[in-house]
């Protein structure tokens, strides 16, 4: 194996994954069998490179945004439903896809628009990604009274990397007083939108998605550049489409949104995504612990036989890939341990000191609602329902722990404010010296004791604050601390005192500690413990 250039991978106890010993076979003249059924996968098929001849599809519109900025009461008012009132907190929690009947530009009658709803807060901007992924126009929901936020950054960033999709803003909120329509046009144009209103090619529309005002335009504005960008698909063969999201339902079982992209779907159908496969039994449109595909995924359909084959190869090769990372972390183990070995052999009269000690880890179990609405931090196990037995007794595995803490929200937001705060928690404390008062040593008396003992005491002057006797002292020689303790003894005149403020004479003795000298600085301090963060 040194012979073939893999010196590292030549220890006896080094585990090979399946490349490395096939390039071993080879290096001994032998051919490493393949096993062909083990490769086999579905793949979606390849576009047609003439799409002239295809139908119409209806464009896939996806309205994103800041949060709060009214992204689901605007498609409420277009959808005439009342989403919003379900959506725990008021903010959107997972995408939702619809489809909208609308009149059509050219020829009259009626086309339909797919919408994408993506939640706007923060915590859901790999949410929004995925949404743009499968999106042809964005609408950029911008509040006219709010203007440009961190959130508008971020989607105006994921359009401009995509140059295939098209982007519309809709200013909305302009119902409210005291709204800078210019300010929000600036704002934009900092931001490398060019609005045609400044002179650009971005189209705009001024909306109110709470009273309706400006919605026919916005139509208009969506069906004339779905127009212009001649949006066609197969409307027959496999279907072929992506996992929107995926969720447990009571009396149906699993359950998923799939945005159709290409292809007809119909009850029946053998669908795989990602490493799950199922058969279609019932389908409805937007106004209608078992395994389930992840959020994102592609979804393909085909016979029986090779859905189920291509899901079980999928789920394998995942498996693999889990046991490749875990082989490398067996070869860095061991050769780490080698090599202590080693160390320790040549170097038998040193003593080894760590140098660093692991970070203490929070480990989380997350039971979610819906695939696609998880954060991940250090991850024991997710999956989606309700928790179970199971959960705990997982948990209490994990931790080595009895008392496992649950925290359940409607508000994933929420969720993950509680999971940074346990994680910070976890830090350790940092203390900060809070300096309340210092006294100059003016001159050292030695007092006899009984005993034939003696101590030695400091006669001081309080030139900052108040020296209390009941908090911690440092000395200070020459700018340098060199000692660090508490005060045994603080008098004045002949009498006992527990404080001396500024101005004061008073005689101070230190416990353990018989090297004062004159000219010595004695500070007071408090360690006070300063709020961790991340």
């Amino acid at each position: 194996m040194r012979e073939a250039g893999m010196a590292e991978e030549a220890s006896y106890d080094h585990v090979l994954t399946s490349e490395y010993a096939a390039l071993l076979a080879e290096e001994f003249n032998c051919n490493p069998v393949v096993n062909d059924e083990a490769a086999f996968d579905l793949y979606p098929p390849a576009p047609l490179v003439d799409t002239s001849t295809l139908s119409l599809r209806p464009p896939i519109v996806t309205i994103m945004g800041h949060v709060d900025h009214g992204k689901t009461t605007l498609l409420d008012t277009l959808r005439s439903a009342s989403v919003a009132k379900g959506e725990a907190g008021g903010i959107t929690q997972h995408i939702g896809a619809f489809s909208v009947p609308v009149p059509t530009t050219v020829g009259g009658g009626l086309q339909k628009i797919t919408f994408l709803d993506t939640p706007g807060h923060a915590a859901f901007s790999a949410m929004r990604a995925r949404g743009a992924d499968v999106t042809d126009i964005v609408v950029l929901v911008v509040a006219a009274d709010d203007g440009v936020r961190p959130q508008t950054k971020e989607v105006i960033q994921l359009v401009q990397k995509d140059p295939d999709v098209q982007l519309i803003v809709a200013i909305n909120k302009i119902d409210k007083p005291g709204i800078n329509i210019s300010k929000v046009h600036n704002s934009l144009m900092a931001e490398g939108v060019q609005l045609e209103a400044m002179g650009g090619d971005v189209p705009s529309v001024e909306i109110s998605g709470l009273t309706g005002h400006g919605l026919d335009q916005l139509v208009e504005t969506i069906t004339a550049v779905a127009e212009m960008q001649d949006l066609r698909a197969e409307h027959d063969g496999q279907a072929c489409g992506r996992i929107i999201e995926s969720k447990v339902q009571k009396g149906l079982g699993p359950v998923a949104t799939v945005l159709l992209l290409r292809g007809s779907l119909k009850s029946g159908a053998h669908l795989v995504a990602g490493t799950t496969h199922a058969k279609v039994r019932v389908m409805t449109n937007s106004t209608g612990s078992p395994e389930l595909p992840g959020a994102g995924d592609e979804v393909l359909e085909g016979s029986e036989q090779d859905v189920k084959k291509a899901a079980a190869n999928r789920q394998r090769k995942a498996e693999e890939q889990v046991m490749t990372t875990d082989i490398d972390a067996i070869n860095t183990q061991r050769r780490l341990d080698r090599e202590q070995r080693e160390s320790e052999e040549d170097n038998r009269d040193q003593v080894i000191v760590p140098t660093s000690e692991k970070p203490p880890e929070l480990r989380i179990i997350i039971k979610g609602d819906v695939s696609g609405s998880n954060a991940r931090v250090k991850i024991v196990y997710t999956g989606v329902g309700e928790i179970t037995e199971s959960d705990i007794l997982l948990a209490k595995t994990s931790e080595s722990a009895h008392n496992i803490p649950i925290f359940s929200s409607q508000i994933i937001y929420q969720v993950i404010e509680d999971v940074k705060q346990r994680v910070v928690n976890l830090l350790p404390p940092v203390y900060e010296k809070r300096i309340s008062g210092e006294a100059s040593v003016l001159q050292i008396f030695d007092i006899k004791l009984s005993g034939g003992r003696s101590k030695r005491i400091a006669g001081c002057r309080v030139t900052k604050g108040v020296v209390e006797k009941s908090k911690k002292v440092q000395i200070l020689r020459n700018g340098k601390v060199i000692h660090e303790g508490r005060l045994d003894t603080l008098r004045h005149l002949k009498n006992d005192i527990t404080e001396a403020s500024k101005g004061i004479e008073c005689g101070v003795g230190l416990e353990s500690f018989g090297d004062l000298r004159k000219d010595d600085v004695i500070q007071v301090y408090s360690d006070i413990e300063l709020p961790r963060i991340l």
